[in-house]
């Protein structure tokens, strides 16, 4: 497989709150409590929509007093665009409202955040995660969310051209045991690149395949090309190695062995525990990711048999530069 010159790539370690590691993180960097102001706000706009209902996309903030929400969003924010790049919101009062309101809450909050945009071609904006028993198969279109199995850190929609800026997940239900949540910094992971790999840092600033997973018209390439890191004074990662080994398996290719050595870096680096922040999300709760900046994986899990009690996250994409849609 050809591969382009790289425009710009950065040798030298990259230093800040966004390179963390594990014993570098205090907990008030990232965990952020619903406070009481914030929780009298948002019930609120649940008795108000109880009597006055709208469907959720035509909802937005400027429609409600969230004078406390708003200031608490700012703060999320700063944290994930200054600070360690993450942040949890501990937690939607889910035992006053029911699973739909908790939908709407979370769609507000994020809102105060940065703008949510569609997750796939047909314009779909709320994403359900969780188990369909389906499997993720190289061109299947199966996304791993969509499976119980354990996910590799990565990025999301790292085969879109225009990825979304913020990734939001709202736990409403946990499974029976397994699904532990974990954060690694990209930073921290092409500083690590530096120290142990950098005669492997050229390929990574390269073009790799990655599977669109299906989110493509008929006709066009069912494979994106794009570096997985870019660097333009600031270092933003697109790592999806999942993705892109799916993209050689339909090409019909073998890994070469420059991917297949940056690979398996890669997965190396993942393994260092050090380097990994991880929670359980209990329902209510809100995490925020900086999708540039910050992988995130789950544990496989075992779900409960009763359906009405398994595992059930709900997804937003946040993006405020380009169109709403897929594409951007």
């Amino acid at each position: 497989m050809r591969h382009e010159s790289p425009a710009a790539i950065l040798t030298e370690r990259v230093e800040g709150k966004q390179s963390w590691v594990r014993d570098t993180l205090a907990e008030q960097d990232w965990k952020f409590a619903l406070d009481a102001d914030c929780t009298r706000e948002l019930l609120a706009v649940v008795e108000d929509l109880r009597s006055n209902a709208l469907p959720l996309l035509l909802l937005t903030p400027d429609l409600f007093e969230l004078d406390a929400c708003r200031a608490l969003a700012a703060r999320v924010r700063s944290a994930l665009v200054e600070g360690v790049s993450f942040a949890l919101i501990d937690r939607l009062p889910l035992d006053a409202i029911t699973l739909d309101e908790a939908k709407v809450l979370y769609w507000l909050f994020s809102a105060l955040i940065a703008r949510p945009v569609a997750q796939k071609l047909d314009g779909t904006m709320v994403y359900d995660v969780h188990d369909t028993g389906m499997q993720a198969l190289p061109g299947s279109g199966v996304r791993p969310d969509k499976t119980n199995v354990d996910l590799t850190f990565h990025n999301d929609n790292a085969y879109n051209k225009t990825m979304p800026e913020i990734v939001g997940l709202c736990c409403l239900r946990q499974a029976k045991s397994g699904g532990l949540s974990r954060m690694i910094s990209f930073q921290t992971a092409h500083n690590r690149l530096v120290d142990d790999y950098p005669q492997l840092l050229p390929r990574f600033y390269q073009p790799f395949p990655f599977d669109r997973q299906k989110e493509h018209f008929p006709g066009e390439d069912p494979i994106f090309r794009a570096p997985m890191f870019e660097y333009d004074g600031r270092l933003r990662a697109r790592l999806a190695p999942y993705q892109v080994k799916n993209a050689y398996a339909m090409l019909g290719e073998p890994l070469d062995a420059a991917t297949e050595r940056a690979i398996d870096a890669l997965d190396e680096i993942f393994s260092r525990e050090e380097l990994v922040a991880e929670h359980y999300m209990v329902p209510g709760q809100i995490q925020y990711v900086n999708n540039r900046e910050i992988g995130h994986s789950r544990t496989a899990f075992v779900d409960h048999e009763d359906a009405s009690q398994r595992r059930y996250l709900v997804r937003l994409w946040l993006r405020n530069q380009g169109r709403r849609g897929y594409r951007g």
